[in-house]
């Protein structure tokens, strides 16, 4: 399984589950630069930097990927719930077997590998922080989250994630900062022309 050289224990959540109601389907089977945007948010997990990996999902396709790639599958049979859901599921998979989580969204085609792995190094110099990475100053994702916080993240409530945990410890956030179009998130099919 994956391997990791820090004394910490870093686990990935890859949050898959939404309905992308906006884009008019499952947004993760759309090709971007000729792979699936599911495969792409799968391979930019630097899973040697990590303990477990789980990627949270309602879609069949994206669960056999992930299992094929050798992570754990967390299905959400209730999306409808919100993002909360998927943050809870993830969390609650890994929470006693990491002692950080990185929660990464699936919808970010541009997102390189390099970069997380970059950002959990960065991390792994201020473990008592919160970090998030960050393109011109402006928060993104992926966010990393210490364990103190698991509770917190597990006690989310509708359609809010872990912004709402950041936003009540401001103090505690540090920012990642990585190349303008990495952040890009991919709502609705005209945002794929926004390709950096």
């Amino acid at each position: 399984m994956e391997a990791n050289a820090s004394p910490l224990r870093i686990g990935c959540v890859v949050m898959a589950a939404g309905s992308a109601s906006r884009f008019g389907g499952n947004k993760l089977s759309a090709a971007v630069d000729g792979q699936t945007m599911i495969r792409r948010a799968l391979e930019a997990v630097p899973r040697e930097a990590l303990t477990r990996v789980c990627v949270v999902t309602q879609y069949d396709e994206v669960e056999r990927l992930a299992l094929a790639m050798g992570f754990l599958c967390v299905r959400n049979d209730r999306p409808d719930l919100g993002v909360s859901r998927t943050v809870r599921l993830g969390t609650q998979a890994l929470m006693d077997t990491c002692d950080a989580i990185v929660y990464q969204v699936a919808d970010q085609p541009w997102l390189r590998r390099e970069s997380v792995a970059g950002e959990i190094a960065f991390y792994l110099r201020h473990p008592a922080h919160i970090v998030a990475m960050s393109s011109g100053g402006v928060r993104g994702n992926p966010c990393i989250f210490p364990a103190r916080f698991f509770p917190e993240l597990c006690a989310l409530s509708g359609d809010v994630g872990g912004s709402a945990v950041i936003r009540r410890h401001k103090s505690d956030l540090l920012l990642y900062e990585v190349g303008e179009g990495e952040l890009i998130d991919v709502d609705t099919p005209q945002a794929l022309d926004r390709a950096p």
